[in-house]
């Protein structure tokens, strides 16, 4: 079952890494966004994608959407927390190229995420069905 579950959450993880990085260098490079709000907005834009992706494929939940998403909402506004808090970090004080921050901060974050999901918002001890 956690094989099964961290494979999902990994092929969730790459459409979300890409949803991220895509609004991330758009806004960065197009749209001339500070880089530490281009990554909220790219954080954003997965994290919607992320809800129903897990919910519905990775934990096959059965709870009520009115239990998992505000538990969702809290999980990601904590790594948006974390995700944020790194940028500003790797980009201010270790003065790292914007993208290369952000791919240093997705080898963090997810796993977060996968631990707090999994064992939290889709309680999966009581919510998967295999």
């Amino acid at each position: 079952m956690l094989k099964l579950q961290l494979a999902r959450f990994a092929v969730v993880g790459i459409i979300n890494t890409l949803t991220h990085l895509g609004v991330l260098i758009l806004a960065v490079e197009w749209l001339h966004i500070y880089p530490v709000i281009a990554s909220i907005l790219g954080f954003a834009a997965a994290v919607s994608i992320s809800y129903i992706l897990n919910h519905r494929w990775t934990f096959e939940s059965s709870q009520e959407h009115s239990v998992t998403l505000w538990r969702f909402i809290v999980v990601s506004l904590f790594g948006l927390a974390l995700n944020t808090v790194l940028m500003l970090l790797l980009l201010q004080y270790f003065h790292w190229w914007y993208f290369w921050a952000q791919l240093g901060v997705l080898l963090v974050v997810p796993l977060s995420n996968f631990i707090l999901n999994r064992y939290w918002t889709f309680n999966v001890r009581q919510g998967f069905k295999k």
